[in-house]
């Protein structure tokens, strides 16, 4: 007899649905999976026939063969117990075969017929309401997630059983509803506010610039000058998600694995800090089978790199593709997969190996030769995609001890979302949001320059021999400055503002002259 239960499958952050056809049939007692599946598709054979009968059903001792369509595309996971076994049950006439056909269905199965959560239960229900299912059955501890999806019933269960009787009409199950609008206001306070950070008033501001515009920003000083502590106050001052940005950062965190059983939305702001000993597949992702990296991770939210030099090299160099073009691409010989990583970069280094260069209360031990060569293993291209370059020296006793209040992070998030909103009214009519974001089109319709402002970069370009990505970005960030100030024209004084912001070709100009001399 033949039976088809209806599951789903994730193929970068979105689902596909797969068809999974159980026949049985009379000969000698096996159980063969076709449809290309991974080893721990075939090993489902094992855990279903120990939970149909530890679960107090009849297995046959037939022929079965399970085919997962469609059988072009390799299919991994453990999600496919669960219809494997309904096919099994359905097949053999336990399970009303018109009753399958309502929902889809996933979950791993124990031995003793417990259902286990799987990855990815939020993009399987956004694929089973879009194939105009009646509902989607989930194991119990990925209900949350799933409830988000609005014209769906998410139907949540613990143990075949428990399935089984619901779908002959014994017990019934309640479907999950989740409050959208309660879980964005209960949403934690920042925990990490600007407030408790002393001095450092032109990083503070430095910050500010490159939320307002989403730019990047590159922070480099001695060490203990505080450059982590200020990098993990960023997301505090950036906007809030929206549903849209929710639903795909959370679609992310979902396939990986990383939401909690009672998190039904990632509302707040990512903070990725991978450790420098990370690998290029583990940054922007990839492996034997494909998953998001630390940048995809960081969707719409902050990627923060500390000791920036001592990252592998290679490692460093991936990146530019995802900043340049805001999401990664991954080829493999049999697809093609693209996750999203928009993100902002913050990074962190010190201005020469000892630490110490410039810092007039410790001497530098190193020569021009060292500091050049350990600022040479970051290199030109990807330092031109990073907007801004911020010096952070040591904070004074004075400022440590003082009794001045910082200004909160509240205040200072007020002025980035007013310039957020003056740049969403500004790109209402293109496919981008910030003014990071603007190409030489852009850059040429909102960014005009008068005469003063143009001998100012004229003589900025000369003097530090900036590139033309470096030159773009210095009108960037002076729209940014623009938009803080509430001006709708760039000044001469925020072409000078965005000058100061590029510290590390300045630095290359005089060491350049130091060495020639």
């Amino acid at each position: 007899m033949l039976a088809k239960v209806l599951s789903s499958a994730v193929i970068g952050i979105d689902a596909y649905l797969v068809e999974v056809e159980v026949d049985i049939a009379a000969g000698l007692p096996a159980f063969t999976t076709v449809g290309l599946p991974e080893a721990s598709v075939k090993e489902s054979r094992e855990r279903v026939k120990s939970a149909i009968k530890n679960s107090g059903y009849h297995f046959p001792d037939d022929r079965i063969t399970v085919n997962l369509a469609p059988a072009n595309i390799k299919k991994d996971g453990t999600g496919f117990d669960l219809p494997m076994a309904l096919g099994i049950l359905a097949a053999t006439g336990l399970v009303p075969i018109n009753a399958l056909d309502q929902f889809v269905f996933l979950g791993e199965l124990s031995l003793d017929g417990r259902i286990k959560p799987v990855n990815g239960s939020l993009p399987m229900a956004i694929t089973g309401k879009r194939a105009g299912r009646r509902g989607i059955v989930v194991p119990f501890e990925n209900r949350r997630e799933a409830a988000v999806v609005e014209g769906i019933g998410v139907y949540p269960v613990k143990s075949l059983s428990a399935v089984v009787e619901f779908l002959r009409g014994i017990r019934p199950i309640i479907p999950e509803k989740t409050d959208i609008d309660g879980i964005f206001s209960s949403a934690d306070p920042v925990k990490d506010d600007f407030s408790e950070v002393r001095g450092q008033e032109h990083v503070k501001r430095a910050l500010e610039v490159a939320a307002a515009g989403a730019h990047n920003l590159i922070m480099i000083g001695p060490p203990g000058s505080g450059k982590t502590m200020l990098a993990r106050r960023l997301p505090g001052i950036l906007p809030p998600l929206t549903f849209a940005e929710a639903i795909e950062t959370t679609k992310i965190f979902s396939v990986v694995g990383l939401l909690d059983e009672n998190q039904a939305l990632v509302i707040a702001r990512p903070f990725r800090a991978p450790h420098h000993t990370i690998s290029d597949a583990g940054l922007i992702g990839g492996g034997h089978v494909p998953r998001p990296g630390e940048v995809s991770l960081a969707h719409n939210g902050v990627l923060f790199l500390d000791e920036l030099p001592e990252y592998k090299k290679h490692v460093l160099e991936v990146l530019r593709q995802p900043l340049e073009d805001r999401k990664v691409t991954i080829a493999r010989a049999a697809t093609t997969i693209t996750y999203p990583a928009r993100f902002m970069l913050v990074a962190a280094m010190n201005p020469c190996p000892c630490g110490f260069f410039s810092d007039p209360r410790h001497p530098c031990r190193c020569t021009y030769p060292q500091i050049h060569r350990y600022r040479a293993k970051i290199s030109g291209p990807l330092m031109d995609r990073i907007d801004l370059h911020v010096e952070v020296p040591a904070v004074a006793y004075k400022d440590l001890v003082g009794e001045i209040s910082a200004e909160p992070s509240a205040d200072i998030r007020k002025r980035v979302l007013a310039a957020r909103k003056i740049q969403e009214a500004r790109f209402s009519a293109a496919r981008i949001f910030a003014n990071a974001q603007m190409s030489n089109r852009h850059i040429k319709k909102f960014c005009r320059i008068d005469a003063s402002c143009a001998a100012l970069l004229e003589s900025a370009v000369d003097r530090f021999g900036l590139s033309a990505r470096a030159y773009s970005r210095i009108v960037k960030i002076a729209r940014t400055i623009a938009d803080l100030a509430g001006e709708q024209d760039i000044s001469a004084a925020h072409i000078a503002e965005a000058i100061q912001y590029r510290s590390l070709d300045r630095g290359k100009a005089v060491a350049g002259a130091v060495l020639s001399a």
